[in-house]
């Protein structure tokens, strides 16, 4: 029997107090959330009043964690990448995007390949589920060119605001027209940070500095220490995750009117999604990063607790990015230059489990109404939810507006999506927690292949790197 002295529980405390808090805060909001749930006047269900309240210090937490996401990408974008020799930014830049393509489309087949197999679909009561819902006028090319659009903001200013998005309009001579390709195209500017547009904005900016590194030296090291005072201020912010974590999940089982229903209604497709997204997060990226660095990708994953928790109770892989920066350097020893370069870029653009999501609700609906899938349209499936999941906003429930464009792609009303919403608040936080753990692998591998480059660097710069982890156990 192995004995563990109260020193050596003392020190693990100490190395892993928050990581401990955090994921004790996602288990007592569960039970919490459950165990309370029919507590009030007479037994009935908490009034949206009561779960206001409870999820105060929960919506605190998610503003505190937002305001800090801009400056982040910012500084740590430009600060990373204008550190970098220009040639090993494009290294680093080129295997990061390639990791994160190729992961998402094996996360895309994984699902296209569980959902054909089980058929979760077949398997329900389509009477249960006469979906409604408003019909979104949109098509998948216009959502496409938003996202291209949205790399290039004419205004940088605006782009921390607001996004662009094409409108379309039923033409005043023929107002019926059915057919969105014969429909007015116009534009909006909607609420809401164009997150790619400013990493894109960053990363540019970063390059101009790196080819002027001698003759800006004073503006880099600027940015630099601008990048560490806004860690420190992260640093501060993630030490409330654990009670923030806590509120969340607990007001979103109180909400829930009846959460039996809800699961005895799509009880298949839940199951069916989850451990797609599980399998994909527990074993397939952990193969990947083995195979690529043959080092213990569960060790690596078991040191992201915290920022998996994180993503699980704010069910927004954005909102954890900072907990995934402090863990990757902090915990997994990733250089900075890494982290900061690379987890922006995938908060942005990798979404492993929302592609896996959005290809197994789009054939489930499919299956759900009786409508036979060819071979075509299962292709079709399949490259658009890879196309979507690199549109899809970093923000809770962010993959149900991309969903509409899967669901175009084989036939089936916007409208549907109502079929699956029910429970999509806790599909959401799962995939959440996926696309984080993608991104960690990612920062990982890229970092493996550049370690030999940035020692070199450092070496011909005869000086450390500027960019240090952070340490808020000091």
């Amino acid at each position: 029997m192995v004995r563990i002295s109260k020193a050596a529980f003392r020190r693990f405390l100490d190395r892993n107090l928050l990581i401990t808090l955090t994921i004790g805060g996602v288990v007592i909001g569960i039970a919490l959330g459950l165990g309370l749930r029919n507590v009030g006047e007479h037994g009935s269900t908490w009034t949206q009043r009561n779960v206001m309240y409870v999820n105060f210090v929960g919506d605190l937490f998610l503003r505190a964690i937002k305001a800090i996401i801009l400056p982040l990408i910012v500084t740590s974008l430009i600060s990373a990448v204008g550190s970098l020799d220009t040639s090993l930014s494009k290294k680093i830049g080129g295997m990061s995007i390639f990791y994160y393509m190729t992961t998402t489309i094996i996360a895309v087949l994984e699902g296209v390949a569980l959902v054909i197999t089980i058929e979760p679909g077949k398997r329900g009561d389509d009477n249960q589920l006469s979906g409604s819902g408003s019909k979104a006028n949109i098509t998948t090319a216009d959502t496409l060119l938003d996202l291209i659009r949205n790399i290039f903001p004419p205004n940088v200013v605006q782009a921390c605001l607001q996004q662009y998005q094409t409108v379309l309009t039923a033409p005043k001579a023929n107002p019926n027209e059915t057919n969105l390709e014969k429909w007015d195209i116009g534009g909006r500017y909607t609420d809401g940070t164009n997150l790619i547009g400013i990493v894109a904005a960053s990363i540019v900016f970063g390059v101009a500095l790196s080819v002027v590194k001698n003759e800006a030296q004073i503006l880099l090291k600027f940015v630099q220490q601008l990048s560490q005072t806004v860690m420190k201020i992260t640093g501060w912010i993630i030490w409330l995750s654990p009670i923030g974590v806590l509120s969340l999940i607990m007001a979103k089982f109180l909400e829930m009117e009846d959460l039996a229903e809800v699961f005895n209604k799509l009880g298949m497709y839940f199951a069916v999604v989850t451990c797609g997204i599980i399998f994909h997060g527990l074993v397939t990226l952990p193969l990947i990063y083995f195979i690529f660095t043959r080092k213990n990708p569960y060790t690596f994953l078991a040191n992201m607790g915290q920022a998996l928790a994180t993503a699980f109770g704010a069910s927004s892989s954005s909102a954890a990015l900072p907990v995934t920066m402090k863990c990757l350097e902090e915990k997994n020893h990733i250089d900075p230059r890494i982290t900061r370069f690379v987890i922006p870029i995938g908060t942005t653009i990798n979404m492993d489990g929302t592609a896996l999501y959005e290809a197994v609700a789009a054939i489930f609906i499919a299956q759900m109404r009786g409508i036979e899938l060819t071979f075509g349209k299962v292709v079709a499936v399949a490259i658009t939810a890879t196309a979507a999941s690199i549109g899809t906003a970093a923000v809770p429930q962010g993959g149900l507006v991309t969903l509409v464009m899967v669901l175009d792609s084989i036939g089936l009303p916007s409208e549907d999506v109502s079929l699956i919403i029910a429970v999509d608040w806790l599909v959401n936080r799962i995939r959440a927690a996926v696309n984080v753990l993608g991104d960690c692998f990612g920062a990982g591998i890229v970092a493996h292949y550049s370690k030999k480059d940035l020692t070199n660097e450092d070496t011909n710069n005869d000086k450390p790197p500027e960019c240090i982890p952070m340490n808020e156990n000091k």
